[in-house]
């Protein structure tokens, strides 16, 4: 059997900041590695993987601040790192960069055995592989540097839809995407006012409340943790 390989770039402890499990604490696993070229982007630090920056697990994990070194561990290495970091946390989430670059199933099964509850954060360009009761949010990524279209497949598996808005046709690009996708019916629709912008918070919260979507706001920003 071939055994999935993670370049990670960052793996710490601190409280969900947007989303549905805002408030939530969580472990966040920061794996290396995304093609999509947001322009806004907070983590541009994780799309490359270059050789010189490659550092050992235990670096890693004592990295202060971002930076674009990176570790390559196994599923069964990062939840040893977990156990032996003595993290709280039972949410773990796997975001990046774009996680679902990797096949995440290996890893979403490695913490669920030791009674953990997986969440990825992706931009649904890559097919999400995850186990069944992953939670899904998919941040739809659209027009990109990258190029990188938007799969419909991603969208069907998503729990939540949690959209980057700094305009009215930002809202625009979601409906069509909606549109084309078969949505689970329980699925959360969240609009996520993009760097905390004054004119994207009200439209946000002008069409949350029009739809009966949900508001996410990035409460780490104003608390200014991780």
């Amino acid at each position: 059997m071939t055994h999935t390989r993670f370049k990670i770039n960052e793996m710490f402890e601190t409280i969900q900041g947007e989303g549905v499990f805002t408030g939530v604490p969580a472990v966040f696993v920061r794996l290396q590695i995304c093609n999509v070229g947001c322009a806004w982007c907070d983590t541009k630090q994780t799309w490359t993987a270059e050789p010189e920056q490659q550092r050992s697990f235990g670096d890693i994990i004592l990295k202060q601040g971002d930076d674009p070194t990176w570790s390559e561990v196994s599923a069964d290495d990062i939840v040893v790192m977990y156990n032996q970091q003595g993290f709280n946390a039972k949410h773990i989430v796997i975001t990046g960069g774009e996680p679902c670059e990797y096949d995440l199933t290996e890893l979403c099964k490695a913490f669920e055995a030791i009674g953990c509850q997986c969440q990825i954060e992706t931009s649904g360009t890559s097919e999400v592989r995850v186990t069944e009761s992953t939670w899904v949010t998919v941040s739809p990524k659209i027009a990109m540097k990258g190029k990188l279209p938007v799969l419909t497949s991603a969208l069907e598996r998503a729990n939540e839809v949690k959209h980057p808005v700094a305009t009215e046709k930002n809202i625009s690009q979601l409906d069509e995407l909606l549109a084309q996708a078969a949505l689970r019916k329980d699925v959360v629709i969240a609009l996520q006012p993009i760097s905390q912008k004054p004119r994207a918070t009200e439209l946000c919260i002008e069409t949350c409340i029009e739809r009966n979507w949900r508001l996410s706001v990035q409460t780490h920003k104003y608390l200014s943790i991780a």
